[in-house]
C-alpha cells in the first residue's frame, strides 16, 4: 500500500499573510516543498461555514476576497488553481449518506484557503476543492463525517483545514503583532498540545467542557472546528509534528499540525 498523504490543519492567521514572506508563511512553503506531490487537495476552510455540507464542484473556482480594510494589493491577488468535480463526487460519495451539495457556481476558494496555499503551492497547479463546515452541527458530528474521508488519503489527496486552535478576535491586538501572546492563550495551546501528542481526542473535540481557556481561545466555533477534521484522520501510530508555531496578535494561534 502507497504511503498515506499527510494530513494538514493551517493556522492561517492575518489574511496579509498571502502577501509577506515571515516566519509562518516559510513555514507553509516548506511544508509544500517536504511533501509528495498531491493529485489534489481538499480543503476544509473555516470561512465556510454555512447551514448544511456543499463541496465545490467547478472546474476553475473562483478566488474569493471575504475580507474588508485591507490594502488594494491584497483584494488583486488571485489563485488560479483548477477545481476538480471528479474529487468533489468522490467527497460526496465517501460522505454519503450525509446529503453534500455539489456547488458549481457559488462558492470557491475563500482567503483561508489561497492565503496558505498560495505558499504551499505557489503555482496554483494543484487542484482544489473545499467542504463546507455544516454550522448547525456539534463537534462530534464533524469529527465522525471526517472519518469517512480517510481513504482519500491513501489516494494522493491532500487534506487540509485552514482555521486557528485560538482565535479571538475581541482581544487581538491589531497593528501590534510581536505583543506577548495572553497567557489564556498559551496554556490553552499547550494543553492541545499535550492531547494532540497523546492521541485523546475526546477533550478537544469537547473542548467547550475544558473551562475558561478554552472559551476564550475559541469564542466561536468556525476556526476551530477545521482541527477537529484533521484529528479525525489520524491513524493508529502516525505521527504528530508542529512545523509552524507562534502567536499573532496576542490571541491568534498560528500552530500548525501535521499528521504523516
Amino acid at each position: 500500500m502507497p504511503t498515506p498523504m499527510p494530513a494538514v490543519f493551517f493556522g492561517h492567521g492575518n489574511p496579509l499573510n498571502a502577501l509577506l514572506t515571515n516566519v509562518y508563511t516559510e513555514g507553509w512553503k516548506a511544508i509544500g516543498e517536504s511533501i509528495l506531490r498531491p493529485k489534489a487537495v481538499l480543503c476544509v476552510s473555516a470561512h465556510w461555514y454555512i447551514p448544511g455540507l456543499a463541496v465545490t464542484a467547478m472546474n476553475a473556482p473562483r478566488t474569493i476576497h471575504d475580507f474588508g480594510g485591507f490594502p488594494r494589493e491584497l483584494y488583486e491577488v488571485q489563485y488560479p488553481a483548477p477545481g476538480s468535480p471528479d474529487l468533489a463526487k468522490r467527497v460526496q460519495e465517501l460522505l454519503a449518506p450525509v446529503s453534500v451539495a455539489l456547488d458549481e457556481k457559488n462558492w470557491g476558494l475563500d482567503h483561508g484557503t489561497w492565503s496558505v496555499l498560495r505558499h504551499v503551492f505557489p503555482n496554483a497547479d494543484v487542484p482544489v476543492v473545499q467542504l463546507s463546515i455544516d454550522d448547525t452541527r456539534a463537534p462530534e458530528f464533524h469529527y465522525r463525517l471526517s472519518k469517512s474521508l480517510s481513504p482519500l488519503r491513501d489516494e494522493g489527496v491532500l487534506v487540509i483545514g485552514s482555521g486557528n486552535l485560538v482565535h479571538n478576535l475581541h482581544t487581538y491586538a491589531w497593528g501590534l503583532h510581536e505583543v506577548k501572546p495572553f497567557d489564556w492563550a498559551v496554556r490553552f495551546e499547550t494543553l492541545a498540545r499535550e492531547l494532540l501528542l497523546q492521541g485523546d481526542d475526546g477533550p478537544l473535540i469537547n473542548y467547550e467542557a475544558l473551562g475558561r481557556d478554552a472559551n476564550l481561545a475559541a469564542p466561536t466555533p468556525e476556526h476551530y472546528l477545521p482541527l477537529v477534521y484533521i484529528m479525525a484522520l489520524r491513524r493508529e501510530g502516525e505521527s504528530v509534528s508542529f512545523p509552524v508555531e507562534g502567536f499573532d496578535g496576542g490571541s491568534i494561534s498560528m500552530l500548525s499540525i501535521q499528521l504523516g
